[in-house]
């Protein structure tokens, strides 16, 4: 299983929320760079980039930040937060970012993800996030009424390669992953499934590992030091892909 330790992006800065709420913020570093090339040193190859600025107000001024890091990191770069248009995905695979991550436009406009998984193919992945089974979007401020499994569905049969799913109810909790839920989407969907939220044990990554699962995202657990980078790719096994 591959491991994409997280960097989520507000104010230039490295953060985590808790369950999603801009108002319950812990700054973890000022040096995003800095932090990633930490979770190379530990086995990391690849990196999930949040913006979670963009994520919010739907643009990308932490593209800089982005940019620097799929260059200088040593790591695989992808990016999620606030991308809605065919220029920003442009601009960041021009960049050198390996995978782009499609959230709210998702749930507005599929037939805009649609055109862009038929012209960028694997660089175009798509990030649900559920709340109670439901898909929030706008950063998870808003909870529509979409069932999550049946959005899925509809990826799958788009053609999307990637999807990153994430039970908002888990994450940054520390409490613990959905492992059935993963384990489900695995099973039932082509697309290759990435595990977010409450991953905070190397028990979720064996766990997880062993239900055939293609990724997970490391995110507060490696921050409090709950998870050890390095002990967690061993369990997940070979990274270089």
């Amino acid at each position: 299983m591959l491991l994409f330790p997280a960097i989520d992006l507000k104010d230039k800065q490295v953060v985590r929320l808790f369950k999603g709420d801009y108002n319950q913020m812990t700054v973890y570093g000022t040096n995003p760079l800095e932090t990633a090339k930490g979770f190379k040193d530990s086995g990391a190859e690849y990196l999930h980039v949040v913006d979670l600025d963009g994520a919010k107000d739907g643009n990308n001024p932490n593209f800089e930040i982005v940019a620097d890091l799929a260059k200088n990191s040593g790591l695989k770069v992808e990016i999620g937060g606030g991308i809605r248009s065919e220029e920003i995905i442009k601009k960041y695979i021009d960049a050198g970012v390996m995978r782009v991550i499609l959230g709210t436009v998702a749930i507005s406009n599929p037939e805009f993800v649609a055109d862009m998984v038929s012209k960028y193919g694997d660089k175009i992945a798509v990030g649900v996030d559920m709340l109670g089974g439901k898909v929030a979007t706008h950063g998870w401020i808003n909870v529509s009424e979409v069932d999550g499994f049946e959005f899925c569905e509809k990826l799958d049969n788009m053609g999307v390669k990637t999807v990153i799913c994430t039970d908002i109810s888990k994450d940054g909790a520390m409490q613990g992953t959905n492992r059935e839920l993963y384990k489900e989407m695995a099973k039932r969907f082509k697309f290759d499934t990435v595990a977010s939220g409450g991953v905070s044990s190397l028990e979720d990554v064996k766990a997880l590992t062993d239900s055939g699962v293609y990724g997970a995202i490391l995110g507060k657990a490696l921050y409090t030091g709950a998870i050890d980078l390095e002990e967690a790719v061993r369990i997940a096994g070979e990274q270089v892909k």
